[in-house]
């Protein structure tokens, strides 16, 4: 993949989708519907069961455009699109590397759990604009990027100081302003290239009940009035999300609760944004930590209470906003039979890129080992896509034939707990090994200190071709992963049952995902080749 480098990213080249302007009519919610007792198109909370955090959501005509967090993997800030709130699927992204921090390429340090974090996404007189900060250091910066289409591609507009889970919001007279940390703002130049001078305002200080801070900045203008939600923990009650209102944008804010509930099983439901619809209705997008999936988005019929919004519940089975339209997935099989990689696919830290291809063996993958080095969690070019719940599974069929001594590829439940089921050549042999590795890291600048591996299976491989199963269940009380393969596709040998699939914020502050790799223990000039990737959900 060839791309254009610009200050600090690398920006992706995108598809293109008919824009149409924001429109806004005030009517009544639509109803909740029993599912027993209708025939039209239902879905299931939550909208979307895998790892979607920190979503920003907007409406452009008919069409429904979302960003998510996706912090160390590449390409980054996905871009989603719906017609229907429910039916999404990536479309592009905002970048395609970052960096300013050779991080990033797995040098002095990493950056699991940080990079991209929390993407404001918003439509202004014709132009999409992104706002984030790449969490891989303290003093970091700001970007705002913007873009014709939502798809790309997107250039940079400017670089301001850290703001952290930020907004932007663009007023009725074209005043730009972010909103970010707990209750803070400033207003920004007309150009968006700078902070205006004297224009931080402190809005409000968090209530006595609240503890931490107040997170997720989503604003929206309605009415008249201005909406800044947020997430926030109260002790003894579920994380929430609050709405703080107020009819001059200087203040004074008062709040209210929007939603406080449990949902599933799986705890408090909160950080999101609402949405209306061109005939009215409002819908809330807000996620819920769900264990080893990841932070997954549900979705919610909001009604307005004297000019609040209110979500009274997460629903577990709602009726389809907008029927009749094709059902999509930001998850799917993938034959390889293209000239380029499909945006289901994000690389771990910025990808060697040519180090892969898709074309030197046409209607196939190929991995050439990028680096020498000693264990999954510092390899290049770990290939991933998300998992989904409740159940899904991934196989692949890979050719081993061109391996070298010290490599190991294969197919894992990547994670900071990782689950490998490995193809490893030793001594001119290869052998099928499945292992769980546990990565430890160094707190500031996020060294991989070691790779905590205990071996679990071990056969000697007598064929090129191997296929390679990866099972998840994220259902209540679940979270465990399974490995299995086979010489035929067909018969397989299970290696690997109820690992424990474990989120954690400390170190890759990510849902479990699937995960294709191909690294060199020993020196480089192997390779493997990756035919299909086969996905279904359970």
């Amino acid at each position: 993949m060839k791309t254009k480098t610009i200050p600090a990213l690398l920006l992706l080249a995108a598809l293109s989708l008919p824009m149409m302007a924001t429109e806004t009519v005030k009517k009544p919610m639509g109803k909740i519907v029993n599912h027993e007792a209708s025939q039209t198109a239902m879905f299931s909370n939550p909208v979307i069961w895998s790892d979607v955090p920190d979503m920003d959501l907007i409406r452009v005509g008919s069409d429904y455009y979302m960003v998510s967090t996706t912090m160390h993997l590449m390409p980054g800030g996905p871009i989603m699109h719906s017609r229907d709130l429910v039916n999404w699927q990536t479309v592009g992204y905002i970048f395609d590397k970052l960096t300013d921090s050779p991080k990033y390429n797995m040098e002095q340090g990493t950056v699991y759990g940080r990079g991209q974090w929390a993407t404001s996404l918003k439509y202004h007189k014709g132009r999409f604009y992104a706002l984030f900060a790449p969490n891989d250091n303290p003093g970091g910066e700001t970007y705002i990027m913007t873009a014709k289409k939502a798809e790309g591609p997107w250039t940079l507009v400017s670089r301001l100081p850290h703001f952290h889970d930020a907004t932007l919001f663009f007023d009725d007279d074209d005043r730009a302003y972010v909103f970010y940390a707990t209750g803070e703002m400033v207003e920004l130049s007309s150009d968006l290239k700078q902070v205006v001078e004297g224009s931080h305002r402190q809005l409000f200080q968090r209530d006595s009940e609240e503890k931490g801070l107040l997170e997720g900045s989503r604003v929206i203008k309605h009415d008249g009035r201005y909406y800044l939600q947020m997430i926030s923990w109260t002790n003894g009650h579920p994380r929430r999300e609050v709405v703080y209102r107020a009819k001059d944008i200087q203040g004074p804010y008062t709040k209210r609760v929007m939603l406080e509930t449990e949902f599933g099983g799986f705890g408090g439901v909160g950080q999101g944004t609402i949405v209306d619809t061109p005939d009215g209705r409002w819908f809330a997008l807000i996620f819920q930590d769900r264990g080893g999936v990841g932070r997954v988005p549900t979705l919610s019929p909001v009604r307005w209470v004297d000019g609040w919004p209110k979500v009274d519940y997460v629903p577990a089975t709602m009726e389809v906003p907008f029927a009749g339209n094709k059902k999509t997935s930001i998850v799917n099989s993938d034959e390889f039979n293209k000239p380029t990689l499909s945006l289901d696919w994000q690389w771990n830290h910025n990808p060697v890129d040519n180090a892969w291809s898709l074309t030197e063996r046409r209607g196939w993958l190929r991995l050439h080992t990028a680096a020498v080095v000693p264990n999954i969690f510092l390899a290049r070019n770990t290939l991933t896509t998300r998992m989904m719940g409740p159940q899904s599974e991934g196989i692949i069929r890979m050719d081993v034939s061109k391996m070298q001594d010290g490599d190991v590829a294969g197919f894992c439940a990547f994670q900071n707990d990782a689950a490998l089921l490995s193809v490893v050549k030793e001594k001119g042999k290869k052998y099928i090994v499945a292992s769980t590795d546990s990565v430890e890291m160094e707190p500031k600048d996020l060294h991989v200190l070691a790779d905590h591996r205990h071996e679990v299976y071990r056969k000697v491989l007598s064929q090129n071709i191997v296929y390679l199963k990866v099972s998840a269940d994220f259902r209540l009380h679940k979270d465990v992963a399974s490995l299995a393969y086979s010489l035929d596709g067909k018969h397989w040998t299970t290696v690997l049952s109820g690992f424990k699939l474990v989120f954690d914020y400390r170190r890759f502050f990510m849902g479990t995902r699937f995960g294709i790799y191909n690294y060199a223990t020993r020196q480089l000039g192997g390779q493997v080749d990756i035919d299909w990737f086969h996905f279904k959900v359970k």
